[in-house]
């Protein structure tokens, strides 16, 4: 069997593959081969949809036309603001970008608001080999350490979650803001998204807004997490937080995508191992209502409540009402990037050591 070295200048490389050095295709098994979440393809654009662009691996984005080649890998994907799609188990003449860091799969369903538009469709030219002939998959490379530093690892470090009600409430800046109000407060802090499907943005702006060093699932080769199992999520946690602690973080911040119900995040927050090592958690949610259900269901669970904020606190009268039906603090843009908010998390955390040391002893 004939394999071909690829050009790789007629190539437009997704970021989810800037850990790719192969340039050998094999386009004789792409109608047998059942593709796996990570696999590397080069598929052809057939007609632009959603997508018009594709997050490249040095960052930025580049346009995608009729005709040109892609290097991406298959993944599945969740979002309820744009998309749900699936890695396929049979070859298929149409297959769909379905994230612009390089996620492609088989679409189901689609929110109305792109009905029109639809998604960015591409055909399959052949997958990505090594030199034993295996397709390249980007979550089993070899993946150099991300990390170069070597200073002393502090054990007292805070996780601290940021979840939310669903895709677009606000976590990622309430992740930012608290980043920046820590730093400003003489704190370093690490940031961790931790689930979601790949694109840098949300990594860029913690790092902008304060970060000192911040690493999601797509580091480690994951093009999405979407229908991966616990213990899997659990493992590469691990893997993760082994590459944040030699910068010696006085606060971690991880980020869960998605709501409280999606199937990864309900998981993760249900867990005692993960749940175990969490100091307290900041609750984004779009309005007041679903910001006190939210808050009251992680309180069932046993998480402390640092605060309450998202995209809700734009709005004063809905601030009103989470104020005046519950006892939870909301933290607006402005408190969270104050130094201030250091005194509120210590606060919090504290009261909630001594409420555990208490039940312990009671």
């Amino acid at each position: 069997m004939r394999l071909q070295k690829i050009n790789s200048k007629k190539i437009k490389r997704a970021i989810i593959c800037k850990n790719v050095t192969s340039t050998t295709i094999n386009k004789h098994i792409k109608k047998t081969y059942v593709p796996k979440a990570g696999d590397v393809a080069i598929f052809r654009v057939k007609e632009i949809g959603k997508h018009t662009r594709i997050q490249s691996v040095g960052g930025n984005n580049k346009y995608i036309l009729p005709g040109d080649l892609v290097m991406a890998t298959f993944g599945n994907r969740y979002a309820t603001g744009q998309m749900e799609g699936y890695v396929p188990d049979t070859y298929h003449t149409t297959y769909h970008i379905l994230g612009q860091g390089g996620a492609v799969g088989v679409l189901k369903s689609m929110h109305l608001k792109f009905e029109k538009v639809g998604p960015t469709t591409l055909s399959l030219v052949g997958y990505i080999v090594n030199e034993k002939g295996d397709v390249v998959n980007t979550k089993y490379l070899r993946n150099e350490e991300v990390v170069k530093k070597t200073i002393p690892l502090n054990a007292n470090a805070k996780v601290i979650l940021s979840l939310g009600t669903s895709m677009d409430s606000g976590k990622t800046t309430s992740a930012a803001f608290l980043a920046r109000g820590l730093k400003l407060a003489g704190k370093k802090v690490a940031y961790i998204k931790l689930t979601g499907t790949v694109y840098t943005k949300d990594k860029s702006m913690v790092r902008d807004y304060g970060a000192e060093v911040v690493l999601d699932f797509s580091d480690f080769g994951f093009p999405s997490t979407y229908m991966c199992s616990t213990d899997e999520l659990l493992k590469l946690y691990k893997r993760i937080t082994a590459q944040i602690k030699p910068y010696n973080p006085d606060y971690i911040l991880v980020e869960v995508a998605d709501g409280l119900l999606q199937r990864e995040t309900h998981a993760l927050i249900n867990n005692k191992k993960f749940k175990d090592k969490v100091s307290g958690v900041v609750f984004s949610s779009q309005d007041s209502m679903s910001a006190i259900s939210g808050a009251d269901m992680l309180t069932k669970l046993k998480y402390n409540i640092i605060g309450v904020t998202g995209l809700f606190t734009t709005s004063p009268l809905l601030v009103d009402e989470v104020r005046q039906s519950s006892n939870y603090t909301v933290l607006e843009g402005k408190d969270l990037m104050s130094k201030e908010i250091i005194d509120t998390l210590e606060k919090k955390i504290n009261y909630q050591n001594f409420e555990n040391k208490m039940a312990i002893n009671s």
